[in-house]
């Protein structure tokens, strides 16, 4: 090919089938859902941030920082991680 050529696609289009829903393993009932604040994400990337700054500092120092200066409450925004599979675990593993 040369110059601006592009390969063309062909798209088949199938009709979709019935399928059956798969049957649900009996696990524990999911956590009830957290609000998502939207600062939730900005206090984790600044909670990144300060560790990688401040390599003595302990996570959860760090972190009670972060939410003081962004005025979010602790205990929704730990509720929230753990929603979330424990990022902050994961977050703490790391160091």
């Amino acid at each position: 090919m040369r110059g601006r050529q592009r390969v063309k696609t062909v798209v088949d289009l199938v009709e979709p089938t019935e399928v059956a829903p798969a049957a649900r393993t009996a696990t524990a009932p999911p956590a009830p859902p957290v609000d998502v604040d939207p600062l939730y994400g900005v206090a984790l990337l600044k909670t990144a941030f300060e560790l990688k700054r401040r390599p003595e500092g302990s996570v959860d120092d760090v972190l009670r920082g972060v939410l003081a200066r962004l005025r979010i409450n602790e205990d929704e925004f730990r509720a929230f991680l753990a929603q979330q599979g424990g990022l902050l675990a994961a977050l703490g593993q790391k160091r």
